[in-house]
């Protein structure tokens, strides 16, 4: 969660409408403000004899949308990741698929967004995206080029204007549907076929811009079956963070490109094209080299969840949930479910100065809320308030803590009954909140992505033991690097830990 400038404003609006948290809590997604440095690479036709750049005519729509989008996409993933080696890395992979592109003369610019979600996408005109979290699971450069080289399919076979177009036929669709239409059958037919028809295109471009990717990868001399390996990659991954943890609902690669098993397949028979698997580079020391020490998960602005603890060092706060319970920190708020039902929220509160935090909780905001629970009392010496609220089938616990004259936050606990977990949760919860000493502030560290040589008698435990911070540590190790059940290490190599 970052600090909560950006999310205070949106408190206005929330004031406004009922409570909603069954989706709040479990989708949160809203546009941040600020981020590190800003430096992004930008890759294009090569220079003339005399030095100054060629760049082919650019489509005045295409670049119109890229350049209003971006700001909106940076944004959104948590600001743009600056890494010198990590930046010359992805250079070398960026211009060498360039080369072997359709159109090697396409200007493309490139930004490594700090986020942990794995993810890769494309804007019209040329904008490409790789978050850090995608960066940190692949294993060699062939991995990233066939993702770099995917969105670089989208671009050239200019599938986001396609995709524009078809999705503004289905809203005409729609419209006629809702405005003209009387018959109630023959409008639900009218809408679901036009959205198969924009679900199938979807998928058609996909698949389109997997047989490009793979066809560049391989013209570009890497490993062309580094995009099936990366597709399965990316599914065991997502399957480690399903099993074990609240679901970060930002949108991720296999959320908008889907790996099932027949794209799998298809990619392994565009592969097949140039040869046998062990063909093609496929870059690993290098590419293990220019991740070394890269940030992994949240980074310092965001706070840290440590097993049931989370704490924000910038903010200064901190606090603990029961056990059973599991953290996720999203971009806008931090989130937790138990095995009851039960989920919270906790995010900042927006009040005008000198507001009373028994006046705040009934200003409004909180729809079906029980007046008469309304009460004051402190939390490690802090002031606070808290009340009960039942709306449209859910029973809420909500609480508020004051820090300071301008920092407030906010609890708040949902379950579809007031089950006596609700309660106990949200009281242990609130009472663990606390503020953090300087000390211990500067003592909190990001996890970054660190690399190990494998040693004779060296294990897949005995290397995951290593790793802290992290969920199940010895099931991140092998997906993280990649290796099968029962696949044995081989001394020498190396492999990818995390740790602070």
């Amino acid at each position: 969660m970052t600090a909560f400038g950006a999310h205070l404003d949106r408190e206005r609006k929330s004031s406004r409408g009922a409570l909603r948290w069954k989706a709040a809590i479990l989708t949160a997604s809203l546009l941040l403000a600020g981020c590190t440095t800003v430096l992004e690479q930008t890759y294009g036709p090569p220079q003339t004899t005399a030095g100054a750049a060629t760049p082919p005519p650019v489509d005045p729509e295409q670049a119109r949308i890229g350049a209003q989008e971006h700001p909106r996409i940076v944004a959104s993933f948590g600001g743009i990741y600056h890494d010198d080696k990590l930046e010359k890395t992805l250079a070398r992979i960026v211009g060498r698929i360039v080369a072997a592109s359709d159109d090697p003369s396409q200007s493309y610019r490139i930004t490594i967004l700090n986020t942990p979600t794995v993810n890769a996408f494309a804007l019209p005109g040329g904008y490409l995206y790789v978050t850090r979290g995608l960066l940190a699971l692949a294993n060699d450069s062939s991995e990233v080029a066939a993702v770099i080289a995917h969105e670089m399919g989208h671009v050239t076979a200019n599938h986001a204007m396609q995709r524009q177009n078809k999705a503004r036929a289905a809203m005409i669709v729609s419209r006629v549907v809702t405005d003209v239409l009387q018959d109630g059958d023959a409008g639900q037919l009218a809408l679901a076929s036009s959205q198969r028809t924009l679900a199938a295109f979807s998928q058609q471009q996909e698949l389109e811009a997997d047989a490009i990717g793979v066809r560049t990868i391989g013209k570009a001399g890497y490993d062309p079956f580094a995009a099936a390996r990366f597709l399965d990659l990316m599914g065991r991954f997502a399957a480690y963070k399903s099993a074990g943890s609240v679901q970060d609902k930002r949108p991720d690669f296999l959320a908008s490109h889907p790996a099932t098993p027949q794209r799998v397949d298809f990619a392994i028979r565009a592969a097949r094209q140039f040869g046998a698997p062990g063909i093609g580079e496929v870059d690993r020391e290098r590419y293990l080299q220019g991740i070394d020490g890269m940030l992994y998960g949240d980074d310092r602005s965001q706070g840290f969840v440590r097993g049931k603890n989370f704490y924000h060092p910038t903010l200064g706060v901190g606090f603990a949930v029961p056990s059973g319970f599991v953290l996720d920190n999203t971009a806008d708020a931090v989130l937790a479910t138990a095995p009851d039902g039960t989920a919270l929220r906790f995010d900042g509160a927006n009040l005008p100065t000198g507001t009373a935090l028994p006046d705040y909780i009934a200003s409004g905001w909180v729809n079906g809320l029980d007046r008469n629970s309304i009460q004051s009392f402190t939390v490690n010496g802090l002031e606070a308030a808290s009340a009960r609220a039942e709306a449209k089938g859910w029973v809420f616990r909500i609480a508020v803590i004051r820090v300071g004259p301008n920092a407030t936050y906010r609890f708040i606990f949902a379950n579809e009954s007031d089950t006596p977990g609700l309660a106990q949760a949200a009281t242990e919860t609130v009472q663990s909140f606390r503020k953090l000493s300087p000390q211990e502030a500067a003592a909190l560290k990001p996890l970054r992505v660190k690399l190990v040589t494998v040693r004779p008698g060296d294990t897949v435990d005995s290397l995951a033991r290593r790793m802290n911070g992290v969920d199940r540590p010895t099931d991140l190790f092998r997906v993280l690097n990649d290796l099968k059940d029962g696949a044995p290490l081989k001394p020498g190599d190396t492999l990818k830990i995390i740790s602070d």
